[in-house]
């Protein structure tokens, strides 16, 4: 038994609780109570009371797990008593415990005791309160502090730093972010620029970080940079015109027409955001700090050598690209394209638009007709590839020849009959009838109809082939010339009047022309004034067959008769009765 004056040694156990050399609990003292001074007895219990750790609710403090059972953690914090804890606390994402016999574990003491006589211990606030320790020296120092998106909420984003933290829009790149679900579940580095722990407020800040870093970039990058230089750069941007390159803290501009030799309908078809590049600075304005990049520049021009390439004449396969209006687009290899015009698609069909013989994505074997290497151009052709028929047609259809086929179309000046699978043949109102004259084709044909017609005349070079309908009839006009002669009386009937003349109709499809000078010049009351659909009597004064003209004459008939009149008057002036009886005998 120690006297008063003697000094207890206290060892802390393995728990973290101090342990008396004479006894570790109170009912040892209790024991020899009965021997002890009670001065004596007071000063030990007081020493057992001050070897347990003075600690307050609301502190995280170190423990010792002393059992792991499948539901809770028992927890030795140098107290009376232990702290149980849940096992769900000690979990990992994938649901393994964490935790074993042992270990020493940070704490957060919530109440010294509850119903049972245990204190009430948390790991995951314990957890908590040390990453908001953390956050508020990351906030002074300005650290930079790496979170997880969790999900887009009002204003910006919901970011898990170790406890929920606020990434508002304005703040999450130096330019406005359209899509933020696509960060959804991304790792970001920032600062932190408005912590209170009291409400569990906290605010980051990613544009700030980006700011700082890209000064510094922009700074180095400035300080290389250089018309000609290749630089590597990542794609930051997309638009219509082109692609933003990231060169280092300084962005640069790729436009669409320095992306390719060939076509690109959009930027997006070679490039993504986030793409490492390569490009050549092809301009740099120090002052306004604007940079213009090429891409296809880093390989050599394919029109250098598209004329030994594709000669004319040559033949070429190609994939078609795009059909416009006036034909369709081939690319014939990358950066170089060719153009096949709708005028040489086809010998013998008229190709109203390229999308009739081609779609974009056909690979097609051409005829290369030309190329222009300093206007970049190349000329094609499709029905090159195959024989020309309009060649074949003179010796097929010689003049003369008689062919059947249906009409297709009528246009003002004539019709157009099918001769062939794609070729057509153009009878000419002219040469539809010898005798009637047509004001339009319908009114001799319509379409449709089969007719038989004549060969007339065969143009290969232009593809024209001509036509006749009247030339299988016989023609009246070279009958009536050969039956009449100029002197020829004749009766007519008036078809038209007109400021020269009256055309008057002779016979079936034959008309001649009554000047106005040999209209009736005579007086009084027998002159004889022409009415439309009225016949007359009419001399023919003049034939012209090649011209197919008829010369018609009232005056000179008159003329005529007159003349008659005086010649008998006069003879029977000198003639008796007798010499008349005796003609008449």
């Amino acid at each position: 038994m120690a006297s008063a004056d003697e000094t207890v040694n206290v060892e802390p156990t393995q728990g973290g609780a101090p342990e008396a050399a004479v006894s570790s609990e109170p009912d040892a003292i209790q024991a020899d109570e009965a021997e002890m001074d009670p001065q004596e007895y007071a000063r030990l219990v007081d020493l057992y009371d001050s070897s347990f750790r003075n600690i307050a609710e609301g502190e995280v403090i170190k423990g010792t797990v002393l059992q792991v059972s499948e539901s809770e953690v028992i927890v030795d914090v140098g107290y009376k008593s232990e702290g149980m804890i849940s096992i769900d606390e000690f979990r990992d994402e994938n649901g393994e415990v964490m935790v074993q016999t042992g270990d020493l574990v940070d704490v957060l003491l919530e109440r010294t005791e509850d119903r049972e006589g245990h204190i009430v211990l948390s790991r995951e606030k314990a957890e908590k309160m040390k990453i908001w320790d953390e956050v508020e020296k990351a906030y002074a120092e300005r650290k930079v502090v790496i979170g997880r998106v969790i999900e887009r909420i009002k204003g910006g984003l919901a970011v898990d730093i170790g406890v929920r933290a606020f990434l508002p829009g304005s703040q999450i790149d130096v330019r406005p972010v359209r899509n933020l679900d696509s960060l959804r579940g991304q790792e970001l580095r920032m600062r932190v620029i408005k912590v209170n722990k009291k409400r569990g407020n906290i605010v980051l800040s990613r544009k700030s970080l980006l700011e700082e870093e890209n000064a510094e970039k922009k700074t180095q990058t400035l300080a290389t940079l250089a018309e000609g230089k290749v630089l590597q750069g990542v794609v930051k941007n997309l638009t219509d015109y082109g692609a933003f390159i990231d060169l280092g803290g300084l962005d640069g501009l790729l436009h669409i027409t320095d992306m390719s030799w060939g076509r690109v309908s959009h930027p997006s078809e070679l490039f993504k955001v986030n793409d490492e590049v390569e490009v050549i600075v092809l301009k740099f304005d120090p002052t306004t700090e604007r940079v213009s990049l090429g891409y296809k520049q880093l390989i050599a021009d394919p029109w250098t050598v598209v004329a030994e390439r594709y000669p004319a004449g040559g033949r070429v396969s190609g994939k078609v690209v795009s059909l416009t209006d006036y034909g369709a687009f081939v690319e014939l290899e990358p950066g170089v394209e060719g153009l096949i015009h709708v005028s040489e698609m086809s010998w013998s069909k008229r190709v109203k638009h390229p999308s009739k013989i081609l779609s974009v994505g056909d690979t097609v074997e051409t005829m290369v007709l030309g190329v222009d290497s300093q206007a970049r151009r190349i000329s094609l052709g499709l029905k090159q590839i195959e024989a020309n028929p309009w060649l074949e047609l003179a010796e097929k259809y010689p003049v003369g020849t008689r062919i059947n086929g249906a009409v297709r179309n009528l246009t003002e000046f004539g019709a157009f009959v099918e001769v062939e699978e794609g070729i057509d043949g153009l009878i000419h109102i002219s040469d539809m009838s010898w005798s009637k004259r047509l004001k339009h084709p319908s009114e001799a044909l319509k379409k449709g109809d089969t007719v038989e017609a004549m060969v007339l005349n065969v143009d290969a070079e232009n593809q024209r082939l001509s036509l006749g309908l009247k030339q299988l009839a016989t023609d009246i006009w070279d009958e009536f010339f050969a039956n009449h002669k100029a002197g020829n009386v004749i009766d007519g009937k008036v078809v038209r009047m007109t400021n020269f003349g009256a055309f008057v109709e002779l016979a079936d499809g034959i008309e001649g022309l009554i000047h106005v000078s040999e209209f009736d010049d005579s007086h009084g009351e027998e002159k004889v004034e022409l009415q439309v659909d009225e016949s007359y009597s009419m001399k023919i004064i003049k034939l012209s067959p090649a011209e197919r003209k008829i010369g018609l004459s009232i005056r000179a008939l008159k003329s005529d008769e007159e003349h008659d009149w005086e010649s008998y008057s006069t003879s029977s002036s000198s003639v008796t009765l007798g010499d008349h009886m005796k003609r008449s005998e």
